[in-house]
């Protein structure tokens, strides 16, 4: 029997053979909005493996999940990058270090419930200091000062909660906006919302404020993460994310 650590061996050895066929074949094209897929599968040029994976990660909403995933394309495109470039030009770099920190300590609030949860006495320890070193000492984490006296830094979610217990993927997901996930990270989308509202209102935050929060931490995270729709090189991008998405969250939960 495979070990969890072959599988996922195996995963990115068949997510490297899919970037090097899309390197050697022709990307999707785009036509206005319009994107035309390639008129061969991965399944055919890859077979038996790409068949493996598609067997091991279930996506019985493909249609519903590649319409989305393009419909993301056209809103991250139109909307969210646009508004990211703005952003990221009337930002100046030490301000946006200092927010994007404080996303990061915001971050350690779910971490902490979390690792609780999971029983892992010290991510709960080593998070609980991180929060508090940079609260205080880092202005509210604008100074990532936890980690200059080399404080671990964990991210944890109830998703990896759920499958640290055993809980499987389900079935593959594309949400609106939010991109690539499955049904148990979903639920643990939700969950960490709750737990992260519950603290919100504890503070008395107003809805307002919660708004802004939520909206500002959505710019902050896309102006850090650097994939862009229909530049990866491969024609079967849609297969290239999910296998990458599934692979890491399996990772993720084994770390």
């Amino acid at each position: 029997m495979k070990t969890a650590y072959q599988q996922l061996q195996r995963h990115l050895l068949l997510l490297v053979a899919v970037l090097v066929v899309g390197g050697c074949s022709t990307a999707p094209v785009q036509q206005g909005d319009a994107v035309v897929e390639p008129s061969f599968s991965a399944d055919r040029v890859l077979g038996d493996d790409l068949a493996y994976v598609s067997d091991e990660i279930s996506d019985p909403w493909e249609g519903f999940n590649r319409s989305m995933y393009r419909f993301n394309y056209r809103f991250d495109k139109y909307v969210f990058l646009p508004v990211v470039t703005g952003y990221k030009a009337i930002t100046p770099d030490f301000l946006e270090t200092g927010i994007h920190n404080f996303f990061l300590n915001l971050d350690d609030i779910t971490t902490f419930f979390n690792s609780i949860l999971q029983l892992s006495g010290t991510k709960t320890v080593q998070t609980t200091g991180r929060f508090l070193v940079n609260t205080t000492v880092g202005l509210l984490g604008f100074i990532d000062v936890a980690s200059m006296i080399d404080i671990p830094k964990h991210d944890e979610d109830f998703g990896q909660t759920l499958g640290h217990w055993g809980v499987g993927n389900g079935p593959y997901l594309v949400l609106p906006i939010l991109g690539p996930s499955n049904v148990r990270d979903g639920v643990g989308l939700g969950v960490d919302w709750a737990v992260f509202t519950a603290v919100q209102d504890e503070l008395g935050m107003k809805e307002s404020e919660k708004w802004a929060l939520a909206i500002m931490r959505a710019i902050d995270t896309r102006a850090n993460v650097a994939f862009r729709y229909y530049e990866t090189g491969t024609p079967f991008e849609y297969d290239w994310v999910r296998l990458l998405y599934t692979t890491k969250r399996e990772m993720d939960i084994e770390k």
